[in-house]
């Protein structure tokens, strides 16, 4: 896993791994959650996979648009 720039250190965000159709997000208080095209849409994938690789809002864009999207529960 990349770990999350956190560009303004407030993130909910800790890291991130990009596959050719998904993202798995780790969150600071713990759990990873894998995102995909399938479920959460290539729309929002992909705004995710931005905001992961410039370490800014993906939390946000996450709770605004994605929260309860997410393919499966990793960890």
């Amino acid at each position: 896993m990349e770990v999350y720039r956190d560009i303004h250190g407030d993130s909910g965000v800790s890291a991130f791994e990009v596959g050719d159709d998904s993202i798995i997000v780790r969150f600071t208080k713990g759990g990873m959650y894998l995102y995909n095209y399938s479920k959460t849409g290539a729309y929002h994938v992909n705004n995710m996979i931005r905001l992961a690789r410039t370490g800014n809002g993906l939390n946000g864009y996450i709770n605004l648009n994605a929260k309860h999207t997410y393919a499966r529960k990793i960890a």
